[in-house]
């Protein structure tokens, strides 16, 4: 996944062992890891499948729903099952399924809904005494959605196309109890089924493996063969349609974005595939699409199997479109088809997903551009496989390893001990050197410990990418500006990243001199108006940092013009911090109308925890909008 502008923390994790596989027998004991960020007992049954129902209705924003779960109860006198699920959701009815020595039987099941966090609720239901250990029962709940975080309404004046209006679901990382009760974690996998009913010239896509459609009656079936995390289901509808970029490829996007979509796309697709698969074994999702969203997407992208998300005003870069779908391709190995079992492991998708990245991107391309990227969850983790690669002594050894890594742990959810000793017992002369003879290896450092990585890569292919812009940046913090030296810069000609990362150090600088602020304007200010959004925000974020207010007109209209999450919240962030939250809260009234509820609420709280709470109070009152009802390698922010 692509992140979105918050930055994650970390911390210690339990050293535990994995859920069982596919295969695995129902009766041995399972060790499952223990996941703070749910409410469920899914360490108490076994998760074979599940089925969904949904009946959407863009009028009311609402999808009727029913739920079907297949279990099968793994230890003795359990009382109830409990479910992650959200405040949002209204039960309206469960009961329960199973066969007994009398044949098929069905109960209705008392329920209730307890708080647990701002992210989620436990629905705790109460199980009949004839479901017995080992035995298989279903679970049927009907209900209704309404506006949780993991669903996105969207009017058609949000969309790019402006003509009919538009649903998605963001599932990662604990949002998807608010679209289905569930084991929200990531250490349970199953196969699913849905069925979807939509109005007439909706159409349906989901992160399935198989669909079919049925025209008279406006159905859509899904159905996902291989087992997947429930944060991994994900839905879109709107006016979408599609075209091939390669033998098992194709875009989705609405009318207006088709053309330049394909053309950025068409060929390179099944390029980076190949390149995947040679790498680190088979494609196991057969289908790999990628679907284009409209620009209320909260972050770049989403991994979804079979069905990449991505926010469609990445089509602006060619750069950043191609690191950022190679990411996600990475992904269908790292994350989705092995996953971190707790979201405080989640380095163990991310970390292994950039590498993977950059070694496509390295076979592909040579050089690679990504070196500029940095996210702590993204760029530690990478150096910590960069670091195990090292160790081994040989990228294509280590190539080697990560493809029977995928193939011993694929469709399952690991923690970092599992990686671990299977790679110690992959490269053994490792184990004995360094375990053995108690040289030492420094994964406790690494896992445990904050601060900076222990390794870090050799960045030396990309120095004539670095060297001009760090340069360019020296020139620019110099006490004495050099006017004629920085003009004979032409950062027109600059790729994307390099550009990126000079604006990145000059953020991280300011505030600066207001001479150097007024130059820096002047030179560059005209010219990024041209550019692409990942360019413009950090332009503008410089703008507000420093305080400089002949550009703040651009913040406004930058504002004014992007709805997703990932651009608006750093602008008010920065804002808010500064002298300016009167600014923000003006363009937050005019402009709230056009932004999803979920960024209501989420610029809402940066007033409210950095503005005068009075002055808060005020804005939500006198003008309302129609909102409603929210450091080592370990450790992640998994709020809502």
């Amino acid at each position: 996944m692509a992140a979105a502008f918050e930055r994650p923390t970390f911390c210690c994790c339990r050293k535990v062992v994995t859920g069982s596989n596919k295969s695995e027998n129902l009766s041995s004991p399972r060790n499952c890891p223990i996941d703070i960020a749910s409410a469920s007992n899914f360490q108490h049954f076994q998760l074979q499948h599940f089925h969904l129902e949904l009946d959407i209705n863009f009028p009311s924003r609402q999808m009727e729903a029913v739920e079907v779960l297949d279990l099968v109860c793994l230890k003795p006198e359990i009382q109830s099952l409990v479910l992650d699920s959200h405040q949002s959701l209204l039960i309206r009815s469960i009961n329960a399924k199973c066969l007994c020595s009398s044949g098929e039987n069905s109960w209705p099941l008392s329920h209730r809904l307890d708080p647990f966090t701002d992210y989620g609720s436990s629905l705790v239901i109460t199980l009949p005494a004839a479901i017995k250990p080992q035995s298989n029962f279903q679970i049927i709940i009907k209900y209704t959605t309404a506006d949780g975080p993991a669903i996105w309404w969207l009017d058609p004046e949000l969309t790019s196309g402006n003509s009919k209006p538009f649903l998605f679901t963001h599932g990662h990382s604990v949002c998807n109890r608010s679209l289905f009760p569930c084991f929200d974690t990531p250490a349970v996998k199953s196969t699913y089924s849905a069925t979807v009913m939509v109005p007439p010239g909706i159409k349906v896509l989901m992160s399935a493996t198989r669909s079919t459609f049925e025209q008279q009656e406006n159905i859509y079936r899904f159905q996902m063969e291989y087992p997947v995390p429930a944060y991994l289901l994900a839905l879109v509808a709107g006016d979408l349609i599609s075209a091939d970029i390669g033998p098992r490829s194709r875009v989705w996007a609405e009318p207006c974005l088709l053309k330049i979509a394909t053309a950025k796309l068409n060929g390179t697709v099944e390029r980076w595939l190949s390149a995947a698969e040679n790498l680190f074994g088979p494609y196991m999702w057969e289908r790999y699409d990628v679907v284009f969203l409209p620009p209320s997407f909260p972050i770049v992208a989403m991994e979804n199997p079979c069905l990449t998300f991505i926010i469609s005003c990445i089509l602006e870069s060619d750069e950043f479109l191609i690191i950022d779908v190679i990411h996600e391709i990475a992904h269908s190995w790292f994350g989705n088809a092995v996953t971190n079992a707790t979201w405080e492991e989640m380095w163990l998708s991310e970390g292994l997903a950039t590498y993977a990245q950059r070694r496509i991107t390295t076979e592909t391309y040579g050089v690679n551009p990504s070196s500029l990227m940095n996210l702590f969850t993204y760029e530690k983790g990478f150096c910590f496989v960069y670091y195990l690669s090292q160790l081994c002594g040989d990228t294509k050894c280590f190539d080697s390893f990560l493809r029977a890594y995928v193939e011993k742990f694929k469709f399952t959810s690991v923690v970092a001990a599992d990686l671990l000793e299977f790679f110690l017992g992959f490269f053994p002369e490792l184990r004995e050197k360094c375990v053995d003879n108690k040289e030492g290896l420094e994964f406790e450092r690494w896992l445990n410990a904050s601060g900076p990585p222990l390794l870090e890569p050799d960045l030396s292919q990309g120095s004539c990418l670095i060297k001009p812009v760090e340069t360019l940046y020296q020139l620019w913090s110099s006490e004495t500006l050099n006017g004629n030296r920085i003009t004979d810069i032409d950062i027109s000609k600059w790729k994307t990243f390099q550009i990126v990362h000079l604006l990145d150090k000059l953020l991280d600088r300011s505030p600066l001199p207001h001479e150097t602020m007024m130059k820096l304007s002047k030179s560059y200010s005209a010219l990024l108006d041209s550019m692409n959004a990942e360019i413009r925000i950090r332009w503008l974020q410089i703008v507000v940092r420093n305080n400089y207010l002949p550009d703040f007109y651009k913040v406004r209209r930058f504002l004014e013009n992007h709805t997703s999450r990932m651009y608006t919240g750093p602008l008010y962030e920065d804002l808010c911090a500064g002298t300016m939250k009167a600014i923000a809260m003006e363009t937050f009234y005019l402009t709230q109308n056009r932004l999803h509820v979920n960024l209501r609420r989420a610029i809402q709280q940066i007033f409210a925890h950095s503005a005068n709470p009075a002055a808060v109070m005020t804005l939500l009152e006198e003008k309302p909008s129609d909102t409603s009802n929210p450091m080592s390698l370990r450790d992640v922010n998994v709020s809502a």
